[in-house]
């Protein structure tokens, strides 16, 4: 009786069997890699479109692809890189469009009057303000174009603070 049944039958009906970890083993073992491919491909057309989304997330993902193109980046540039210098020379080219302004220092005399004005550009309160002041050097704005960082630097200059673009 054992004779009947051979092994490749038996490989054959556990490859029909999809939820096994054994049936993947023996499949594995006794198919080649283009019966495994048409499995594969049998496999991904049963799903359902739900599923075929997920699936296709999750592949982009092991690939290390992400929305916006591959995750390493540099691989398709055009131009022939040398060594790290280009990178900083290509860093050097981008213009900067977001600024810091920094609030150097104060005249004393003039220390409300440069509260107040950064009171007005900011969101701060009165104590926030005039601990921001007090702890100068420090930043009073982050993230400005360069003419609002410019316009609050003339406002500060004009009452005696200085301040420089970041």
């Amino acid at each position: 009786m054992a004779s009947l049944v051979s092994k490749s039958s038996v490989t054959r009906l556990f490859c029909r069997i999809r939820a096994p970890s054994i049936a993947y083993t023996l499949c594995t073992a006794t198919e080649t890699r283009t019966q495994k491919l048409e499995r594969i491909a049998e496999q991904l057309m049963d799903l359902n479109k739900l599923e075929k989304h997920d699936y296709a997330i999750l592949f982009r993902y092991k690939l290390g692809l992400n929305r916006y193109g591959p995750a390493v980046s540099g691989l398709g540039s055009g131009s022939s890189s040398s060594g790290p210098g280009v990178a900083a020379a290509d860093a050097k080219a981008e213009e900067k469009t977001i600024f810091d302004v920094k609030l150097d220092k104060f005249d004393a005399a003039a220390k409300i009057k440069v509260i107040k004005e950064i009171r007005s550009f900011t969101d701060l309160g009165l104590k926030e303000a005039k601990e921001l002041v007090e702890k100068a050097p420090a930043v009073v704005k982050k993230g400005v174009t360069k003419d609002e960082a410019n316009a609050i630097i003339e406002k500060l200059k004009a009452i005696g603070a200085t301040a420089v673009l970041e």
